[in-house]
């Protein structure tokens, strides 16, 4: 229901209509002019939003013809994988001038895991280097900053503008869940007269068009209203890890105080297993190096993930003294933790394999067709 009035074109001010046995006409006038202007604001970044958060729903499917999608080599299913350590090894002897900022297995193959590297704990310019589990031996790695599916993927997130880029996409898309409330509140009344799906051919283009419009606006309503909500929150992302690190991470590292930073290290395996021990019911999903922002200059923090569907995508550190490798605290994240972690599978439909890419991408572009036709309804009302 974006981004022009629901009334049709017979509808003036000065006729009387169905919607006024609910509305008055001031308050038609005034969610349409919300409507209206709600919508018209947010309309083309969120074409481009749904553009090119097409391809990204298919973006393994796209990386395999593209050829940018690691195959480490065939073994047998069961072949035993070897220490971390070994692994955490082979990154360094690829780049022996940098320092190891995270290690984590890949979220859909675990026959390798990613080590990422840069000039410091807290460098933004990093690399990754893609390490044989079986082996420990580092596999041929793309350029992940680079390409088709980058460039998507930072016109989704940021504009290629940061944290600036990613707080102004996060109002774009609360001006869209305005439309939409919007858009219901002036569609419900003007439908009581007409039944649900009704295109009215016989009329004008523009009345068919509106009411096309209508119709896949409110067959996409939850989605879009879902989507459009935890794209939101996903904006955020940044401020809410600023929150955690503030606030349960400074408590977490609080006896560690005023010591110098960590220069031995103990076995990053034994860390792992650690924390496996601590919580036997989740799955390591990465690591993090001491002096990296996700940690502490002392510890290596060990971020578990449930291991089924349902909990895969929440998270919880464990904090492990990075010479002793013993556990020094471990807590859940917090509620606001939780709602971005649980945010991030809702906006990108990954968590229900094919069939849901598809049914996502199918109401990606009903959504890309309603945005596009309250475009032209709004231009040939002009």
């Amino acid at each position: 229901m974006l981004p022009s009035t629901t009334l049709p074109d017979s509808a003036a001010p000065a006729r009387p209509h169905a919607a006024h046995r609910f509305l008055s006409s001031s308050a038609i006038r005034g969610w349409t002019w919300v409507h209206k202007w709600s919508s018209l604001v947010s309309t083309a970044f969120m074409l481009l939003l749904c553009l090119t958060g097409l391809p990204l729903i298919f973006h393994h499917e796209i990386g395999h013809l593209l050829g940018t999608e690691i195959e480490p080599p065939a073994m047998a299913a069961d072949a035993p994988r070897v220490s971390l350590d070994k692994v955490l090894k082979a990154g360094q002897e690829r780049y022996p001038g940098k320092v190891v900022q995270f290690v984590s297995p890949d979220e859909d193959d675990d026959r390798f895991y990613y080590v990422t590297l840069g000039d410091t704990p807290t460098d933004d310019k990093r690399v990754s280097l893609a390490v044989d589990a079986r082996t420990g031996e580092a596999l041929p790695t793309p350029k992940f900053d680079e390409g088709f599916i980058y460039v998507m993927f930072r016109l989704h997130v940021d504009l290629f503008a940061g944290l600036p880029g990613k707080l102004f996409l996060g109002f774009m898309g609360l001006l869209l869940l305005v439309a939409i409330v919007s858009g219901v509140v002036l569609y419900a009344p003007f439908m009581r007269k007409l039944e649900f799906g009704t295109v009215r051919r016989e009329r004008s283009r523009r009345t068919k068009w509106l009411d096309l419009h209508n119709l896949l606006g409110v067959v996409t309503l939850v989605w879009a209203f879902v989507v459009g909500a935890t794209g939101m929150i996903n904006t955020w992302a940044d401020l809410v890890f600023k929150l955690w690190q503030n606030d349960q991470m400074a408590e977490m590292v609080a006896p560690y105080k005023g010591l110098p930073p960590t220069t031995a290290r103990g076995s990053l395996q034994e860390s792992v297993d650690a924390s496996r021990r601590l919580l036997p019911h989740m799955d390591m999903r990465f690591v993090a190096f001491p002096g990296t922002d996700y940690s502490s200059p002392h510890h290596y923090a060990v971020f578990m993930k449930g291991n089924t569907p349902l909990t895969s995508r929440l998270l919880q550190p464990v904090l492990v003294d990075a010479e002793t490798a013993k556990i020094t605290d471990s807590r859940p994240l917090p509620w606001y933790g939780t709602a971005l972690l649980v945010s991030q599978p809702l906006h990108f439909g990954d968590y229900g394999g094919t069939p849901l890419q598809i049914l996502w991408a199918l109401l990606d572009i009903a959504t890309i067709i309603v945005l596009g036709s309250g475009l032209y309804l709004w231009i040939r009302k002009r």
